[in-house]
């Protein structure tokens, strides 16, 4: 007998994140965290399973749980629980409390046994603490920052030390070779304006002090591994592909003597991940592939091609065990691992939606209007078929605009087509330009021209699935978050085919993000201005919904968190006010305490049902 597919069996499911492949191969630990957490804090689970395959051993539990990484020795795994960091070895023994650092802790990487380095921000001063005490705390921007630095834990006597190295640099990652010495990725500031935007590459020796700098780093620098050639040690990371800051990523390789270099110049894929090998996950259209830099060539030589979505990859000390998180169409995400010409499913963490009768997921591929190729997905009512058609059917458009839907169990907490398909729904998920997986070109042609090509790629797709006879006309929906819900809120202002759109945290004005945005630089190069460059109209004004909000004749349900520093609430607050202005059909739903993603279990039910209900109600 079926399962009935509950807005409780979305949210209380446990996912599977950050593998990490011991160094001796023999072990894999991961973390499982519930999609919603019902506390103030979310809570994890620390576990490790054969590298081999076999049966998984919880080690640990905690709040904010996460960060594994493995002792040298492959004997325990150091972890993050409420910033803080733990120990627990993988033969037993009761986990080990190792810091109390005042100002939390970001990353921790063992390098040996008497040494492993932490990444940590700057403690409150006492100056700090009696500002705070007698709320005399006025804050003045750029002053007081507490920069993250480079330091050393020793886990026999719980000290931490902080070498005098790489001066007023903020520290973000690092990446340790054979001999000790460390790649480090540092911003000018904390914050991601500018900080991400001038990102600089180190090696520092802690044995001598001393730092070689490598020179600056691509925009969004991040995951710096280690390689060796034959003419020495490199160091390669991802970054966006330059000079823009809309288009693909890429990676990127830096010499000993500071020679930098693009490796993936020119492909049709778009780098998701690295690790030691160095080996990455491309995403590939509608699937991943994994490829190994070939050190005489310079090119990544595919290794193996995963079907749907695989992420956070991890790889063995000699490269012959990797691991990584995979879902296909109708398996959630679980933890992949084996060599890397081949991965095998080694764990079970949702078998409450093994009685699901799922809708059946369809690959598309068809053609923009300019005749440029494109891909999606369709999904469909379980139990009915194309011939069951036309099915009212609702487009849920991806986030970024640099994501893309691949072929994964399209199951999660906000609109998502499993969830609409229960229903009764048919939903299409395009992957129009913006996008990745289609190379740097693919993705950068939207620079400030959001909402028009990639718009057009909508519905060149919804206008074939209305001529196939799948998509009724007259029963039409849009939604999506973030950029899905920018589109969206796009959508209704250009056409009034839709009969019910869901804009969820989505940008109602390009403008007003570019200035209020945690990603300010890279939202004005989306919209092609900011609000400062001379009297308007700008750019960007053509690219707003808001521009356009006398037009919405379509009933438009805005979802939002009140603290989202990424697209602030006064994006959906500005559109509410122009949608109340012009008597447009609407219901504004902001979600206290929440950020960018929704995250508390009762708000995200709530999404879930009102969403469907709001579909439901108007198709």
């Amino acid at each position: 007998m079926d399962s009935v597919l509950t807005a409780e069996l979305v949210v209380d499911g446990l996912v599977p994140k950050v593998p990490r492949v011991s160094p001796d191969g023999r072990w894999v630990a991961y973390v499982t965290a519930p999609v919603g957490h019902a506390g103030e804090r979310p809570t994890g689970d620390l576990w490790v399973v054969p590298g081999a395959g076999g049966e998984a051993r919880k080690l640990a539990s905690g709040n904010d749980l996460g960060s594994p990484r493995w002792a040298p020795d492959s004997r325990s795994v150091y972890y993050l629980v409420g910033a803080q960091v733990h120990r627990a070895g993988v033969l037993g023994g009761a986990p080990e409390v190792l810091t109390s650092w005042s100002g939390g802790v970001d990353e921790c990487l063992p390098l040996d046994a008497g040494r492993v380095v932490v990444i940590a921000p700057d403690g409150p001063t006492e100056e700090d603490r009696r500002r705070e005490a007698e709320r005399d705390d006025a804050g003045v921007r750029g002053e007081r920052a507490r920069l993250s630095r480079l330091r050393t834990l020793d886990p026999r006597t719980g000290e931490i030390r902080t070498p005098d190295v790489l001066g007023g640099r903020h520290v973000v990652e690092v990446a340790a070779r054979s001999d000790g010495l460390l790649a480090v990725v540092t911003w000018p500031v904390p914050d991601l304006d500018p900080g991400v935007l001038h990102p600089e590459l180190h090696v520092v020796d802690l044995a001598g002090g001393t730092v070689r700098d490598l020179g600056s780093a691509a925009v969004e620098a991040r995951r710096p591994v280690w390689w060796r050639g034959d003419d020495g040690w490199h160091v390669s990371y991802l970054g966006v592909v330059p000079p823009g800051l809309v288009g693909g990523c890429a990676v990127f390789d830096v010499t000993e003597d500071g020679v930098h270099r693009d490796l993936t110049t020119g492909m049709t894929s778009c780098p998701a991940d690295l690790a030691t090998g160095p080996l990455a996950l491309f995403a590939d259209g509608l699937d991943t592939v994994l490829r190994q830099l070939d050190p005489a060539t310079l090119e990544f030589v595919e290794v193996s091609r995963i079907e749907g979505q695989a992420e956070s990859l991890s790889v063995s000390r000699n490269g012959d065990v990797v691991a990584a998180v995979v879902s296909t169409a109708y398996e959630p995400k679980n933890i992949h691992i084996g060599q890397p010409g081949g991965l095998a499913q080694v764990t079970d963490t949702r078998p409450e939606l093994r009685g699901v009768r799922w809708g059946v997921q369809e690959r598309l591929a068809h053609q923009a209007d300019d005749g440029l190729a494109l891909d999606g997905l369709l999904v469909l009512p379980p139990g009915r078929t194309r011939e069951d058609g036309p099915f009212p059917l609702v487009t849920l458009v991806h986030g970024g605009p640099y994501d893309r839907h691949a072929d994964r169990l399209m199951l999660d907490w906000y609109p998502s087509a499993q969830w609409l398909a229960a229903a009764g729904l048919a939903v299409f998920l395009p992957n129009a330009r913006g996008g990745k997986g289609h190379g740097h070109d693919f993705a950068a042609c939207v620079a400030g021209a959001v909402g028009l090509d990639e718009w057009t790629d909508v519905l060149a797709g919804l206008d074939l699935l209305v001529a196939q006879g799948v998509a009724d006309p007259e029963r039409l929906g849009i939604g999506g978050w973030s950029h899905g819900g920018f589109v969206a809120a796009w959508a209704v202002g250009q056409t009034d085919r839709f009969q019910a759109a869901v804009m969820g945290a989505g940008v109602s004005d390009w403008g007003m993000l570019a200035a209020t945005g945690e990603s300010g630089p890279f939202e004005a190069a989306l919209g092609g201005s900011a609000g400062w460059e001379g009297i308007g109209p700008h750019p960007h004004d053509r690219l707003s919904p808001i521009s356009f909000a006398a037009n919405v004749r379509t009933p438009v349900l805005m979802l939002h968190g009140a603290d989202d520093t990424n697209v602030p609430l006064s994006q959906s607050e500005a559109f509410h006010r122009a949608l109340r202005r012009f008597g447009a059909m609407h219901e504004f739903v902001v979600y206290p305490r929440e950020g960018h993603s929704i995250r508390e279990r009762n708000h995200q039910l709530d999404v879930l049902r009102r969403t469907r209900d709001w579909f439901c109600r108007w198709l």
